[in-house]
């Protein structure tokens, strides 16, 4: 199963014999003090730097949310998008849970969107699918309903089937869903990171769907999260989830050696290629 996404020209797949596709996180103010106030004041400066800056450290999509305090996302998230793909050839992945903003992103985007997100919550599908269909654009889809979390993979999973039949309704493929199955805190269960892996492994299994997660949420509140992240991506990929969302510049060499050592990258040449990229980043700020 393939989610294909697309920028003003390039494209990228998502899929199982394909390399992870790493989505980039840094455009959020979520503990970006600076970055959230810039957004209230309604200044954009900062988005085409961090997006060349993941563009260079591997990202392949990229994550764009400019949901501060106050912020009127319907005017600004569709100004946000274009300055991103003016400034890089690569799909977005729309970050707002206002539908509107996503509807107003949606108009101006070049190419084949991934919508973030919806959920099995019935206001939520009711929202969102429509988009999904009207502009013909992927969606992340988490694993949680109108009941909450579920604790177990498999009412996980029920939540996943849930949704696939609401997009089936709508007409949209079950190619274009791409599941999160959830990643909580292990500082405050230290079994969320086992239930979040036999999540992704089960609905790969059952479902053959492409997956997301946003790896570093396992950290929260503990002590060299980047330790923890890292080991948390590889165990993910290993489990199916093929498209993370993380932060490129302290990320991307480790998922492509996770590429590289599941198999997906001919002779190491991306792998070398950031490792590259990186020494010539630390060149650069010495």
């Amino acid at each position: 199963m393939q989610t294909v996404l697309r920028g003003p020209s390039a494209e990228v797949i998502i899929g199982p014999d394909e390399p992870v596709v790493m989505i980039g996180e840094r455009i959020n103010p979520t503990g970006r003090k600076v970055f959230s106030a810039e957004l209230q004041a309604g200044d954009l400066s900062r988005v085409p730097r961090d997006a060349l800056d993941q563009a260079e450290a591997g990202a392949m999509v990229l994550d764009v949310n400019v949901g501060a305090a106050s912020v009127d996302e319907v005017a600004l998230l569709p100004r946000a998008v274009q300055i991103v793909q003016e400034a890089v050839d690569l799909p977005v992945c729309l970050d707002s849970a206002n539908p509107a903003a996503l509807a107003a992103a949606l108009k101006v985007v070049k190419g084949r969107a991934l919508i973030n997100s919806v959920n099995g919550e019935s206001d939520k599908l009711a929202a969102v699918l429509p988009l999904v269909a009207e502009y013909g654009a992927a969606v992340i889809a988490l694993c949680m309903d109108d009941s909450g979390i579920p604790a177990t993979p498999e009412a996980r999973l029920a939540v996943a089937e849930a949704i696939l039949e609401q997009a089936h309704a709508l007409g949209i493929p079950p190619e274009d869903i791409v599941f999160d199955p959830l990643v909580m805190a292990v500082g405050a269960d230290h079994t969320a990171g086992a239930t979040t892996l036999a999540t992704a492994r089960l609905i790969r299994s059952t479902l053959g769907s492409n997956m997301t997660a946003g790896a570093s949420n396992a950290s929260h509140g503990m002590p060299d999260r980047e330790v923890l992240n890292t080991v948390f991506l590889a165990l993910l990929a290993q489990a199916g989830v093929n498209a993370p969302i993380c932060n490129p510049l302290k990320n991307g060499l480790a998922v492509r050696a996770i590429d590289l050592m599941m198999g997906h990258d001919e002779w190491g040449a991306a792998y070398i290629k950031a490792y590259r990229t990186l020494q010539k980043r630390a060149a650069q700020s010495s």
